[in-house]
């Protein structure tokens, strides 16, 4: 079974970080729902932090601001991730630039669209 860190995911059912945590779930996916502020999302149990993330998820998919996104890149770097998703909003040159730099080889796309499914 796939796994994937929805890293900004929400509790809120109108935001993509909600939307992509249960198209994940009706995918088949593992998921690690990422959010400092919450507790649990769609009955998953929430990490605070990406460092709270077991080593080998998957798939990481960014719902956070690119100013948040660039200090996690460390961090998602060292889970080993096969893939980074930067969804639209989450990206911006800076953040590119890291990512590539850190070896990681981002995805500007809408990983809910990726999965078949529609935001």
């Amino acid at each position: 079974m796939p796994s994937v860190a929805v890293v900004g995911a929400s509790s809120a059912p109108q935001k993509f970080g909600n939307k992509a945590v249960r198209a994940y779930l009706r995918q088949g996916w593992t998921v690690y729902p990422v959010n400092p502020n919450e507790k649990t999302i769609e009955g998953l149990p929430v990490y605070p932090s990406v460092a709270d993330l077991p080593v080998g998820v998957e798939r990481f998919s960014l719902y956070v601001p690119p100013s948040i996104g660039i200090t996690l890149l460390e961090a998602i770097k060292s889970k080993q991730p096969k893939e980074v998703y930067l969804n639209p909003g989450s990206e911006s040159d800076a953040l590119i630039a890291r990512a590539e730099a850190l070896g990681l080889e981002p995805i500007l796309a809408c990983s809910i669209i990726e999965i078949g499914e529609r935001p």
